[in-house]
C-alpha cells in the first residue's frame, strides 16, 4: 500500500496563488465595468425665450372682406354704327385723354352713303328753286285776274312740298355725315383703358363695346358682403380700408349698396367713395373692415398661438417663474379664435409671463434667459431705443 504525504507547506502557497488571482480578476473586471459605463450627461442648456405679460384686453369681433379700387365711372365704349373694326390704337394700362382716337372702323359705306344724302340735298333745292319760280309767276297772273285765287293756293303748296323735301334731304345729309364721323372712336373723357373687348378684323354691331375706360377722378373700393350682413351696411357707414400693398389706411364712406344678390355667389356689392387724393392703383387689393360689423366684448386673456403646445389630451403653455427663470408647465382652456389670437378661458391670471416663442424645445424646469433682440450698429451710436411693450402679439 503506498501513502502519499502532502507538504503543509506545498498547500500554502497553492492557496496564496488563488487568492492573487482572483484579486487580480476582480480589479480587471472593475476596470472593464469602468471602461464601458456611459459618460455623465452634459448640463441642460439656458434657452433664450421670448415672453409677454398677460394681460385682459376687450374681445373684439369684427368682419373683413377682400376688395379691390376701381374708378368711380367706368364706360364701356362702343361705335354708335356696325361696321368692320379696322384698327385700335390702344392697348390695356393704357393712359388716353379727352377726345383721342382709340379705334377706327372702316367707312367707305359710310362716306357713300354721305355722298347720295348730299345728292340728294341737290335734287330737292332744284325742284325747290322751280317751285318758286312757278310761284313767283303765278304771283303776278293772279296779280292781273289772269288765274284763280285756287290755283295760287295749289302753286303755294306745291312750293312748301318742295321745301319740306329740302329740308328732310338736308337734315339725312347731316345725319348721314355724322355717321362717317361716327366711324371714329373718341375718348370722352382722360382715363385708363382697363380692358379691350374687340379685336381689328371684326364686324361689329351698333353699340358693341370695344374697350373699357376708367375715368380720372373719384375712386371707389368694391366689395361684396353676404345676405346675412348687408342689412348692417348702410349707405353712409364708414368703411375702414387697408391696402393690401403697405400700410396705408383710410376711411370710406359707403355709397352704394346692391339692390339685389349676386346670382352666382349671392352676395350684395356694396361701393365706398375713397376720400378725395387718395390716388391708389386701379384693381389694387384692399381689405375693408365696416365699422357697423364691429362688436367689443368683456375683457379676456389672449395670447398668440405660439405660445400654445398639445400636452397629451390638453393645451399648456410654459409660465415662466422670474425668481428662479425656470419655466413649468401650465394647462389653459382655450375659448376661441381672435383673428391671429385664442381666448383662454380658464388656466392664467393677469400677471403671469408666459412663453410665447421657442415653447417646444423646453422642458419643466429647464433654466432659460430672455431674448433680447439685436441693434445694428447704426442705432447703438444712436442711443438706447425706449423698449416697446405690447400687450399681445404674435411672435
Amino acid at each position: 500500500m503506498n501513502v502519499v504525504r502532502v507538504n503543509p507547506m506545498q498547500g500554502a502557497v497553492c492557496r496564496h496563488h488563488r487568492g492573487g488571482w482572483l484579486a487580480l480578476t476582480i480589479a480587471v473586471a472593475g476596470l472593464l465595468l469602468v471602461a464601458c459605463s456611459r459618460p455623465a450627461p452634459p448640463p441642460e442648456p439656458i434657452r433664450a425665450v421670448k415672453v409677454m405679460t398677460v394681460g385682459a384686453l376687450a374681445l373684439t369681433s369684427q368682419t373683413q372682406y377682400t376688395g379691390e379700387v376701381r374708378a368711380r365711372i367706368e364706360s364701356r365704349l362702343g361705335f354708335r354704327v356696325a361696321g368692320k373694326l379696322t384698327q385700335r390704337v390702344v392697348e390695356v394700362g393704357q393712359r388716353v385723354r379727352a377726345g383721342q382716337v382709340l379705334a377706327q372702323l372702316d367707312a367707305t359705306d359710310l362716306r357713300l352713303g354721305a355722298d347720295a344724302a348730299r345728292a340728294q340735298v341737290a335734287a330737292a333745292r332744284t325742284n325747290r328753286d322751280l317751285a318758286q319760280a312757278d310761284f313767283k309767276r303765278f304771283a303776278d297772273l293772279r296779280a292781273q285776274n289772269f288765274i284763280s285765287a285756287a290755283e295760287l293756293e295749289r302753286r303755294q303748296a306745291v312750293l312748301d312740298a318742295a321745301q319740306a323735301q329740302l329740308d328732310a334731304a338736308q337734315a339725312q345729309a347731316t345725319a348721314s355725315g355724322n355717321q362717317t364721323g361716327y366711324a371714329r372712336l373718341l375718348a370722352d373723357a382722360s382715363g385708363v383703358v382697363t380692358a379691350v373687348l374687340a379685336e381689328p378684323g371684326q364686324v361689329l354691331a351698333a353699340g358693341s363695346p370695344v374697350l373699357v375706360l376708367a375715368q380720372d377722378g373719384a375712386r371707389d373700393v368694391v366689395f361684396a358682403v353676404p345676405e346675412d350682413k348687408v342689412a348692417a351696411v348702410a349707405v353712409g357707414s364708414v368703411v375702414e380700408v387697408h391696402a393690401w400693398a403697405g400700410s396705408a389706411s383710410v376711411s370710406a364712406r359707403v355709397r352704394e349698396v346692391a339692390a339685389s344678390a349676386d346670382p352666382v355667389t349671392r352676395t350684395f356689392v356694396v361701393k365706398a367713395a375713397l376720400p378725395a387724393g387718395v390716388a391708389w392703383s386701379l384693381g389694387s387689393t384692399v381689405t375693408a373692415l365696416p365699422r357697423s360689423l364691429q362688436r367689443a366684448g368683456a375683457p379676456v386673456i389672449k395670447l398668440p398661438t405660439s405660445a400654445l403646445r398639445q400636452e397629451g389630451q390638453a393645451t399648456a403653455v410654459w409660465v415662466l417663474d422670474a425668481a428662479s427663470m425656470t419655466v413649468r408647465s401650465q394647462p389653459v382652456q382655450v375659448a376661441t379664435a381672435d383673428g391671429n389670437d385664442v381666448v383662454i378661458s380658464a388656466g392664467l391670471a393677469p400677471g403671469m409671463q408666459v412663453v410665447v416663442a421657442g415653447v417646444h424645445v423646453l422642458a419643466p424646469g429647464q433654466k432659460v434667459t430672455l431674448y433680447k433682440e439685436k441693434v445694428p450698429s447704426a442705432q447703438k451710436e444712436q442711443g438706447p431705443i425706449a423698449p416697446e411693450i405690447k400687450a399681445s402679439a404674435a411672435q
